[in-house]
């Protein structure tokens, strides 16, 4: 079955965009994933086109009108999740990347202006999620972060099935550092262990440097990850015993 997006957007131009090329640029080819862009504009009842009002109790800005929302998003509502892309969302996260890309698509509703009208956010039961602790100029730079996250994780996109399974965040840490050829570039040696062919210490030396990087970079994962060690020890997983910073 092909995974479906739609994205509705004031600027259907800007897809696929960089989703033309590269893995998903050919999944797209193939039909492993199928992309509409629809222009929230041609859902607007007068001849302006008009799809945002000033804000109620006054204020900067324009906001997005929720009649006009709404009836984007019926045009395209088939049950897949129905996402607002906004600063003030939740996190995304792998976890959840990997959900939309086990079911059936998602629709991404970019906004613009200060915002859309929240009447539609609550009567729609819309998803709020951000891409990090900053603004863009609307959502669609963030529907195609979402996208290609997703895209990149159905089958048959990546060729190596198991690059998703030890890249970042997959085991709920950040990733190992990489190495090839040369073995030795500009007076820096490859370490030694993974030069060893013994797969056993080569697994062990990752596992440690995952778990160093993630304590001195992101000490919320770390954390997280030292509170899921008892769990992930019932489920049978490997835990490396690196102590934690003091």
């Amino acid at each position: 079955m092909t995974w479906r997006a739609s994205v509705l957007t004031l600027f259907p131009a800007m897809f696929p965009g960089p989703l033309g090329t590269s893995l998903a640029g050919r999944a797209l080819e193939r039909a492993v994933w199928s992309l509409e862009a629809r222009d929230i504009r041609a859902h607007a009842t007068d001849r302006h086109r008009t799809v945002d009002d000033t804000p109620f109790g006054g204020g900067a800005g324009m906001v997005m009108r929720p009649d006009v929302l709404d009836a984007a998003i019926a045009a395209c509502d088939d049950g897949r999740p129905v996402v607002y892309l906004t600063p003030r969302g939740r996190p995304l996260t792998q976890e959840r990347v990997r959900e939309f890309a086990a079911g059936p698509g998602v629709v991404l509703l970019c906004g613009r202006y200060e915002g859309i009208d929240e009447r539609v956010i609550e009567a729609r039961g819309l998803e709020e999620i951000s891409i990090g602790d900053f603004v863009l100029s609307g959502g669609e730079p963030a529907a195609l972060v979402l996208l290609d996250a997703c895209v990149r994780l159905l089958p048959g996109v990546m060729g190596a099935a198991e690059s998703a399974d030890e890249e970042s965040f997959a085991a709920g840490l950040l990733e190992y550092p990489h190495y090839t050829r040369p073995a030795e570039w500009h007076g820096k040696a490859v370490p030694d262990v993974l030069l060893s062919g013994h797969h056993g210490a080569v697994a062990a030396w990752r596992r440690a440097e995952a778990e160093r990087i993630t304590r001195e970079r992101r000490p919320d994962l770390w954390a997280r990850y030292l509170s899921d060690k008892p769990r992930n020890n019932r489920s049978g997983g490997v835990v490396a015993s690196t102590p934690a910073a003091p």
